[in-house]
């Protein structure tokens, strides 16, 4: 039986409220893997407990990887302290009841293209499969590179797609690329312009290959702030990584990451900047201050980027060091919003925030355009449609173009309704939602609860946040 829609609630007056936000979604999935990869174990402090993150964990166990969870200072056992014992090489792949080793990838991309490569330094094939949704999710560049390494990959269904079988084949690569410089890195091209994932999923599981390993994007790189996360983390952890020069062609752009086990020891992981979007937009929406607490003062998140964007949109924002040292940051706004012009293709996951206030500022006679995301059409769904689909159907007036979102002005009058508005099983999409609700009374959700995917309990979260209001 399906859930009841969820009543996204309005404002109700200018907000009041500081939050804590769980950890990154991003940062916990590649410390998730490093740890399961490490050279010793490794103690995970705010990791995220997530549907993504339980699907990172079960995959990993399934090759061979242990997580204990901790007390804290108090002696409770707390989700959100890990130990993670590393899994031995080849990564001893444990079979289901049938002999088959299977890994469930739900819809998370991180799990279905950071998986894999390790999939192929295992004693044994892994069969990777997920949602309904996550069968259309693009996957052939990764598995071609894959392949071109000498890894077993056997497609289950759609060629390109999920579910898909991935091995180690005849051992190519657990054995060094040149047996006469067993130094030299193994090399490969992978077309990573429907995604980063791609990019990052090859460095992750490159230190791991004998001689490390080169990679090549034949074309551009979307959201390349997460491949400068994935850089930046792998080299925390001790393994050396090539970037190219800036200037590079597309095309000749090559990273290589030096062979190694990154380090254990014990890691903490920021709050989920992207995953502050919503929250910091509901102060422009209702008026008022929203505050995020923990705000790290260097960061390779994309959410980082809503420094600037939100004063784009009609906000301001501001930075406060507490007294232990940490920084919060507010935003601070009036109601009154901005239309944007904004190439996102650098943060293409802060879009569906950014298009619910520009879907708003259309109501107060600002256009927007939104540049640079055509890849987000693979992402949990096809969040171009989605958006457009979602934005007409309370009254704005949106349409694709080729890399984007347009969004026009309404006429002078003419107001955003209410309706029920679908999530498409997509965590940002049910966020999109939420925060036009604050300014379209009425507006329902149809399936809140996959906000789940990436930020657990998001309900309780927003209706606390909206109960912190000036002069209460």
């Amino acid at each position: 039986m399906d859930a009841a829609p969820w009543p996204a609630p309005a404002a109700s007056g200018p907000l009041d409220a500081v939050i804590d936000l769980p950890g990154s979604k991003s940062l916990t999935a590649r410390a998730l893997v490093a740890a399961a990869v490490a050279g010793g174990p490794t103690t995970l402090r705010g990791a995220l407990r997530s549907r993504d993150t339980e699907l990172m964990r079960a995959a990993l166990t399934a090759l061979g990887a242990r997580f204990e969870e901790l007390p804290d200072d108090s002696g409770a056992c707390a989700d959100a302290v890990l130990r993670v014992t590393p899994a031995p090489r080849p990564f001893p792949v444990r079979a289901g009841a049938d002999g088959v080793a299977r890994i469930d990838c739900g819809l998370a991309g991180t799990v279905m293209r950071f998986v894999p490569p390790l999939a192929a330094l295992a004693d044994a094939p892994v069969v990777f499969d997920g949602d309904a949704a996550a069968r259309r999710r693009p996957l052939a560049p990764l598995l071609d590179a894959l392949t071109a390494l000498g890894a077993e990959v056997g497609y289950l269904g759609d060629p390109g797609f999920l579910p898909v079988r991935v091995g180690p084949g005849g051992g190519g690569p657990l054995r060094p690329a040149d047996p006469a410089r067993p130094e030299a890195p193994h090399r490969v091209s992978v077309d990573a312009s429907g995604s980063s994932q791609f990019l990052s999923a090859l460095l992750l599981a490159g230190c791991l290959l004998p001689g490390g390993l080169a990679v090549t994007p034949t074309g551009p790189v979307p959201s390349l702030p997460h491949v400068a996360m994935t850089v930046e983390f792998l080299r925390e952890r001790g393994i050396a990584v090539d970037e190219p020069d800036a200037g590079a062609p597309v095309g000749a752009r090559t990273w290589t990451v030096h062979p190694g086990a990154p380090r254990g020891g014990t890691l903490v992981i920021e709050p989920d900047l992207s995953n502050a979007g919503p929250f910091l937009a509901a102060a422009l929406v209702a008026g008022g201050r929203v505050g995020v607490r923990h705000w790290p003062a260097h960061t390779t998140q994309a959410g980082d980027a809503w420094r600037w964007l939100l004063p784009d949109l009609g906000g301001t924002v501001e930075q406060a060091r507490e007294a232990d040292g940490s920084l919060t940051l507010t935003a601070v706004g009036t109601g009154e919003l901005h239309g944007i012009d904004a190439d996102l293709s650098a943060v293409g996951e802060l879009t569906p925030t950014v298009a619910a206030l520009a879907a708003l500022a259309s109501a107060q006679g600002h256009a927007s355009r939104l540049r640079g995301i055509g890849h987000l059409r693979g992402h949990e769904t096809d969040r171009l449609a989605a958006l457009t689909t979602e934005i007409n159907r309370i009254g704005g007036t949106a349409r694709q173009t080729a890399d984007g979102l347009e969004i026009d002005a309404l006429p002078t009058g003419v107001h955003l309704h209410p309706a029920r508005l679908r999530a498409y099983a997509d965590h940002r999409m049910a966020t999109f939602a939420a925060v036009v609700g604050l300014g379209v009374p009425g507006i329902e959700v149809d399936d809140i609860a996959c906000t789940a995917k990436t930020l657990p309990d998001f309900p309780a979260l927003w209706a606390k946040l909206l109960s912190d209001r000036e002069g209460r």
